[in-house]
């Protein structure tokens, strides 16, 4: 079950609520008992990074393993050095 957070528009209360998805939204704060309550956006709690399930199981040919990539030259284009003054 998700964890959100709510604030109360009157008082300024921050909470957090473990609920359902169907249940509905909280409205009246438990601080001042206004239905002032709005429920704030958040980010997860987590974050998936490195290599895994949701990085290589639906990729196709060479694109797998995309975190381990280096960055590459783009075709065609390489660095350019500054040329140094003639003597």
């Amino acid at each position: 079950m998700p964890i959100y957070e709510y604030r109360c528009e009157g008082c300024g209360h921050e909470l957090e609520a473990l609920q359902k998805l169907s249940d509905a939204a909280l409205i009246d704060c438990p601080a001042c008992a206004q239905a002032q309550l709005v429920k704030k956006i958040s980010a997860a709690g987590f974050r998936l990074k490195g290599g895994g399930w949701y990085e290589t199981d639906f990729k196709s040919g060479k694109k797998k393993n995309i975190a381990g990539d280096t960055a590459k030259p783009v075709a065609g284009k390489s660095e350019s050095k500054p040329a140094s003054p003639a003597s």
